[in-house]
């Protein structure tokens, strides 16, 4: 190599070697120590403004990562802006005020799907994008002022400055249809709300002790929440984590333990929701944990702006009051639509382990209007589960639960499955284990299918009982030996029942049949005993029935 070419290499090495430092140098001046603004992390003042510097400087340089090293914060509301990540280092504890005061001025937000003007949320953003909250450090909310506040004075008078604030300041929101907290005047505000925000990152982070709903994405598009812990005592609506009217959410990692529901998918309510119209649509809820909580994971009451193409699979629920729990009520309106729910296991429920209720506020029928909520196109599968009753599908009169599947579960319970108001659902290979009452019981519903439903039942009780049940058709069961009835059915408008492929040989009472029940059945049957002579409630060949044999 002669002498050019070596003094040639020699420049292109130094000046990769400037380059190198220099983005080292660029990549350094992206972090702003919150310490080096003024913050103090021995807890003995606000560090709110030291805080809001280091957020200002690193927007002007276009955007950086806002640190908190090891120590005791506090501070009031954090406004992030686009391009702004905080991290909170392990051992890093960031203490949030409860002096309201500290919240103030008051800012659009979104309380229970309703658009107001209240409190700062703690950590809020506007209209921003690429904004992350991460680290192994803790925040918390120190939410038992807020608690009691809301609970107790709050519901006695509307005298305090805060309240009188908000009424000036929200005269013409359109208030839910039934008066609620609204009209006292004093919201609480969420720990972490981003509102219309795009790429929102929560990653890592241990929260507690929220004053209201944990984090809370509202209109926001690419949401991702991952490995984060979220510990809320018995409280008054500390939810894990609710993002409501966004898109392409992504929850995954999550250990949860809360006063409220656990996770919770939302879109607004009532004529508010409706107006804004923004569904909720693209979540995937995988890998969490849920342990204290109302409800596993929710989707509504507030639902009125529709959710739809939602995913929950690889979950663990143990001590939660319901697991999956899907609920509105008559004058939400809205569409739920397109859920799946996979490889879920749930212990020690206190309630049901499945909920479909439309009717969370017992109202009366009405003609169907945009008012009117829709649940249709719910799949759940792979699912074990212990708990007080395997599940609840409970739809109204003028709009039945529509295309519903139970697929491969193993359920142990005291109470089987209420199915009320339905059409097109339909059990494939579930085992159902009750202490009092059927595996399964129908009421009002139509396009019943039961394929390989098995399960224990106490003396006594069908296997199925179904009243007033238009089209059934039950097939490839297997009974226990020793079953005193394998299917009841009553109410006079019961008709369209087809039995096919069933063993009930073994089974005392294949069918039994309320005197009302005037339409014949149709069995075609691989293995059934002599029909007995008949009494009250038993079917014989000759009356009210098709028995088709299947000849080998």
């Amino acid at each position: 190599m002669n002498h050019t070419s070596l003094a040639t290499l020699r420049r292109l090495s130094c000046a990769l070697l400037l380059l190198l430092l220099g983005a080292s140098a660029a990549q350094a001046q992206q972090s702003y120590n919150v310490l080096k603004y003024g913050a103090r992390n021995d807890s003995t003042r606000l560090s709110t403004e030291a805080i809001r510097k280091a957020i200002a400087a690193a927007s002007k340089a276009g955007g950086g990562t806002v640190y908190f090293p090891a120590g005791k914060y506090r501070t009031g509301a954090i406004h992030l802006k686009s391009n702004i990540t905080i991290d909170l280092d392990a051992g890093a504890i960031l203490y949030f005020s409860d002096n309201f005061d500290d919240y103030l001025p008051m800012v659009p937000t979104r309380y229970e799907g309703i658009d107001i003007t209240s409190f700062s949320p703690l950590f809020y953003a506007y209209k921003a994008e690429n904004i992350t909250i991460k680290g192994r450090g803790i925040i918390d909310g120190q939410g038992k002022k807020w608690w009691d506040f809301a609970e107790g004075k709050s519901r006695a008078s509307q005298d305090s400055k805060w309240q009188q604030e908000f009424f000036r300041l929200n005269k013409d929101i359109l208030k839910p249809d039934l008066p609620g907290v609204i009209e006292r005047g004093f919201m609480r505000p969420p720990f972490i709300q981003p509102m219309y925000c795009r790429n929102v990152r929560i990653e890592g982070i241990t929260i507690r002790n929220s004053p209201f709903w944990t984090v809370n994405p509202e209109f926001c598009d690419n949401v991702t929440v991952t490995s984060v812990t979220i510990l809320n005592p018995k409280s008054p609506n500390t939810d894990g984590i609710n993002p409501e009217s966004c898109r392409n959410v992504h929850i995954s990692d999550c250990h949860i333990s809360v006063g409220d529901d656990c996770i919770t998918i939302k879109s607004g309510k009532d004529r508010a929701g409706r107006q804004m119209n923004v569904p909720a649509e693209n979540y995937t809820i995988t890998n969490c944990t849920m342990l204290s909580g109302h409800g596993g994971v929710v989707i509504g009451s507030e639902m009125s702006g529709g959710v739809k193409k939602i995913t929950i699979s690889n979950c663990v629920f143990d001590g939660t009051d319901r697991g999956i729990r899907i609920k509105t009520a008559r004058g939400r309106g809205g569409v739920v639509e397109d859920i799946r729910v996979d490889n879920v296991v749930m212990k020690n429920i206190r309630e049901q382990m499945i909920v479909l209720d439309m009717q969370y506020a017992n109202t009366p029928a009405e003609p169907v209007t945009e008012r009117t909520p829709r649940f249709r196109n719910i799949h759940f599968s792979n699912i074990t589960a212990e708990g007080n009753q395997a599940g609840l599908l409970n739809g109204l009169s003028e709009m039945p639960i529509e295309n519903v599947t139970f697929s491969n579960l193993n359920l142990d319970a005291k109470q089987g499955f209420t199915v009320r108001e339905a059409r097109n659902v339909a059990f494939h290979n579930v085992q159902v284990n009750t202490q009092i009452g059927p595996a399964v019981r129908a009421e009002n519903a139509q396009q019943l299918r039961l394929d390989g439903l098995r399960g224990t039942v106490p003396a006594g009780a069908p296997l199925v009982e179904l009243g007033n049940v238009t089209d059934a058709f039950v097939t490839n069961c297997f009974p226990a030996a020793g079953l005193d009835t394998f299917l009841k059915l009553k109410g006079a408008d019961t008709r369209g029942i087809v039995l096919q492929n069933n063993y009930l040989k073994a089974v005392k009472t294949p069918i039994a049949k309320g005197e009302e029940v005037k339409q014949p059945i149709e069995i075609t049957a691989a293995e059934v005993p002599a029909m007995v002579p008949e009494r009250s409630g038993t079917t014989t060949p000759s009356r009210n029935t098709i028995i088709v044999e299947r000849r080998r």
